[in-house]
């Protein structure tokens, strides 16, 4: 379908019925051995990447038919794109350096209390991973995004389940895949694709899938996650599912640049038409003058950005419905009114509530902490730091948290509350308790690719404390296993003594590189 428009452009696929999900399982399944050889690997991924780069025709024809299907612009797709072969490139360099295996060898000691056997521990990948595609990033959480590129990392095999809002592109993308994974001798049934919502269903129910990862709607993801609870071998669901992404200001912070603050929310909040997983949902904001300065910048910024267009009409359809459902609430103010901004778009805007309302667990302002899909957020306005307290104690799990601090209290010299760093740590503590991810004096939108990145939180942000966003995200398609006593002729490679592969491991409890 064309957002833009609301027409259907043309038919790319037909829902996969459930001899085809078992079909393309089975393929991904008797892939896995194609998989074993580290180095295969690495050099998979990085042809994947290569193949993909948008600097290149086939980039350029992804960008184009991406474009066509989500509205989201060639600039946004082209960084997305780019991001996403960084991703797999980096994927691949964990591979190569070996550390994600977890080796541990210990050898006999008779002294210690109990005796210790000689045992040898690493990880082994679980096998076939179901991916669920997000309809917000059609490439970065996507066919080729973070957990697809993780899951091959790790040697286990992928089933994509595209997601409905750009089905031309997943099956354009997972072709582009799979000619990489021909080069290098993997049967292309390395990475699967069905589409539909039954599909789905069966994807996650099938005895031969081993895990799957998630990203989506609370809805749709818990669905899957009881789903995967319920087999009669239960498997791994690492699921996001949505996130407010609360902002403190404190009132320091909103004196000292409420006109910063409040032209950097707008920005966050309207990156991408609000359509990102870290959109700052809900803000913090002193009642006195300088929140009023604060309001009165983010009401000029969001005032001056345009309509947009959002993925698909339901989502539109459900944005103006969440807004009018939250503008009518006793209370509640809209500065700038979200809404309809045209047949096809939406307005950004924000609403206004005193913190007050939401302290207290129970009431119709309790859906004011539920995310709201697009360029929206609700400023609530505290009147003392117990009501901040009061309100971040209610929050649900995030991926991210924010706090806005003023000079002195970044510095840790404001003498507030808390010891070792006054208000600011005292707030830091509040926040950390309820996301994945805590900033200071930024905005959450963009997760950058890193080795110290953490993309997850308490549920319901996640259903799991990985990351799916960064290296560290490779460990969830892994399980680790110990040999004891085992000759060394039977060990794998990685376990014997002599390290014949060079790599990181942990030897007679000495770590050693």
């Amino acid at each position: 379908m064309d957002p833009r428009t609301g027409k259907q452009r043309e038919q790319v696929a037909v829902e996969a019925t459930a001899q085809e999900v078992d079909e393309a399982v089975r393929a991904a399944d008797a892939a896995r051995p194609a998989l074993a050889d580290r180095a295969v690997r690495a050099a998979f991924l990085r042809t994947a990447a290569d193949l993909l780069d948008g600097a290149g025709a086939t980039g350029a024809h992804l960008i184009e038919a991406a474009d066509a299907e989500t509205a989201l612009g060639p600039v946004r797709l082209t960084g997305e794109l780019a991001r996403t072969c960084f991703q797999l490139r980096a994927f691949a360099d964990v591979v190569d350096e070996g550390a994600f295996l977890g080796v541990v060898i210990d050898h006999p000691d008779d002294t210690a209390t109990p005796p210790i056997p000689d045992l040898r521990r690493y990880k082994i990948p679980l096998g076939v991973v179901a991916v669920y595609a997000a309809s917000n990033f059609p490439f970065a959480f996507s066919v080729p995004g973070g957990d697809t590129a993780s899951a091959l990392a790790a040697g286990c095999p992928v089933v994509v389940k595209a997601h409905p809002d750009h089905p031309a592109t997943s099956e354009l993308v997972a072709s582009v895949i799979r000619r990489a994974a021909a080069r290098h001798g993997i049967p292309e049934g390395v990475l699967g694709l069905v589409h539909g919502f039954g599909a789905g269903v069966e994807l996650v129910r099938h005895p031969l899938v081993a895990a799957a990862g998630f990203t989506g709607s609370v809805r749709g993801g818990r669905a899957l996650f009881d789903a995967a609870a319920a087999r009669p071998t239960p498997i791994p669901f690492h699921g996001e599912l949505g996130s407010l992404n609360p902002v403190v200001v404190t009132e320091a912070a909103a004196a000292e640049r409420a006109e910063e603050i409040g032209a950097g929310l707008a920005g966050s909040m309207t990156l991408g038409v609000g359509q990102f997983c870290v959109k700052p949902g809900l803000v913090l904001a002193p009642a006195g003058p300088a929140g009023d300065t604060l309001v009165k910048a983010l009401t000029a910024a969001v005032s001056g950005t345009g309509s947009g267009v959002l993925l698909d009409h339901r989502m539109r359809d459900d944005f103006i419905a969440g807004v009018a459902e939250r503008a009518a609430l006793p209370d509640v103010a809209a500065p700038v009114t979200p809404g309809a901004g045209g047949d096809h778009t939406v307005s950004p805007g924000f609403l206004t509530v005193p913190a007050a309302r939401l302290a207290v667990a129970g009431g119709a302002h309790d859906l004011l902490l539920e995310e709201c899909f697009g360029p929206v957020t609700v400023v609530a306005r505290y009147a003392s730091a117990d009501e901040i307290t009061a309100v971040v104690s209610r929050l649900p799990g995030n991926l991210t948290a924010t706090v806005q601090l003023s000079s002195a209290e970044a510095a840790g010299e404001d003498g507030g509350a808390g010891e070792g760093g006054g208000r600011g740590a005292a707030l830091l503590t509040e926040l950390t308790g309820v996301a994945g991810r805590v900033l200071v004096n930024g905005w959450p939108t963009g997760v950058a690719v890193a080795p110290a990145q953490h993309h997850g939180g308490p549920y319901p942000a996640t259903t799991s404390t990985s990351t799916s966003v960064g290296g560290t995200a490779i460990e969830r398609w892994l399980r680790p296993v110990s040999y004891q006593t085992t000759p060394e002729a039977l060990l794998p490679p990685e376990l014997r003594d002599g390290n014949p592969l060079g790599l990181p491991r942990r030897y007679d409890g000495r770590l050693e590189n």
